[in-house]
């Protein structure tokens, strides 16, 4: 989303306007809900810029107050112990981490800082959005969208143009799409 290079507007809507829906992630999970946990298994296919394989197999804590969650990945032989985001400010969350690679033979912990907003000079909005086809059957959509929101600028008795217009720019995708398969001991 960077001005052209002579530092000009670009000259078509395609350059200013793009949207791509062919995501760069699929994920299939399938859960497992009894006794208060929940027991999952993710493959997740990643289609570019590499094309690679994950599988995880995920155990959380059913409860809406939970603190953490278990991943092991057998093909990378990690094992972590994540907890949940804990909200630092409104916008702002942090989720610790630590883990055991068996393959290095080393243990160690991670820390992250996430917001669903941010970018250098472009604002940028990500989200994850839920359908549910019926019951035990999910969708989920992962999306961004990078966006500079239009300006009109002006100037009278200085050496700046009277009017002065930039459209804006915006990049949208659809980046991850999940299919959700729940099986819960409950009765619906």
């Amino acid at each position: 989303m960077d001005p052209g290079s002579n530092g000009e507007e670009p000259t078509s809507w395609e350059e200013l306007y793009n949207i791509n829906l062919m995501p760069s992630e699929l994920f299939l999970k399938f859960r497992k809900e009894t006794q208060g946990i929940r027991v999952g298994l993710n493959l997740e296919f990643y289609n570019a810029p590499i094309n690679e394989f994950q599988a995880k197999l995920v155990l959380k804590p059913l409860a809406p107050d939970r603190r953490w969650k278990f991943m092991y990945e057998p093909i990378h032989q990690d094992v972590r112990l994540l907890s949940k985001k804990i909200p630092v400010t409104k916008f702002l969350n942090l989720q610790v981490g630590i883990g055991h690679n068996f393959q290095l033979n080393a243990t160690g912990w991670k820390w992250k800082l996430t917001t669903c907003f941010g970018g250098d000079g472009i604002s940028r909005i990500q989200n994850k959005t839920s359908v549910g086809l019926f019951p035990g059957m999910d969708l989920r959509f992962g999306w961004r969208a990078d966006y500079v929101l239009p300006e009109i600028t002006g100037a009278l008795g200085t050496s700046e143009p009277l009017f002065n217009m930039n459209s804006g720019r915006l990049q949208a995708s659809l980046d991850r799409v999940e299919a959700i398969v729940t099986h819960s001991d409950a009765e619906y």
